[in-house]
């Protein structure tokens, strides 16, 4: 991180892989313009990557990207480093840190559609265990797009495999918002 001047802080693997595949897509390289990726294995850590990369530590530009339910622990974490006071939405995204619906599965889900999304699984040969999960009685009943989201979060590596993958399959007008406001603040 010697030459960086700007780190994204996302919650785990899965959203570094995504911004990793759209960046790339987009022809960028965050590397070589100065910009980290760090993971931090979960937004309640999210004080702790500030104090050491912001203002308080080494003072680099931030940026980031959470799901709505973790939204809260980041606005407490940018208010104790003095990056302001009753951040709502919009403050966030003037900061850089964009905020999904639900979680970015769920907003690859939206904006992919789940045929889409079922295609991909079946091009990873996954689809049977797809299958498997519809007819579990906890799920039979639930939306496909339910039920996708947690294919996705069930299964080893399986979140951090398919972010990069659904990536690959939108179209580039398609991105969803906040992967979208992301890069474009970078």
């Amino acid at each position: 991180m010697n030459h960086t001047h700007t780190v994204v802080l996302v919650e785990g693997i899965s959203d570094k892989s995504a911004i990793e595949a759209l960046a790339e897509r987009r022809g960028r390289n965050l590397a070589a313009e100065g910009i980290s990726l760090v993971a931090m294995g979960g937004a309640t850590s999210i004080g702790t990557y500030i104090g050491k990369f912001g203002p308080p530590g080494r003072d680099l530009r931030l940026a980031g990207l959470c799901d709505a339910g973790e939204e809260g622990a980041f606005r407490k974490g940018l208010e104790r480093a003095g990056l302001g006071s009753d951040l709502n939405r919009s403050d966030l995204e003037a900061l850089g840190f964009f905020v999904c619906v639900a979680d970015l599965e769920d907003e690859l889900i939206r904006a992919l559609g789940t045929a889409e999304v079922e295609r991909v699984i079946d091009a990873e040969g996954e689809l049977s265990s797809f299958r498997t999960l519809q007819k579990q009685p906890t799920w039979r009943g639930r939306s496909t797009h339910d039920q996708l989201r947690r294919f996705m979060g069930a299964g080893g590596g399986r979140k951090i495999r398919y972010s990069a993958l659904l990536v690959a399959a939108l179209e580039l007008d398609r991105v969803p918002r906040p992967l979208d406001g992301l890069l474009a603040h970078l």
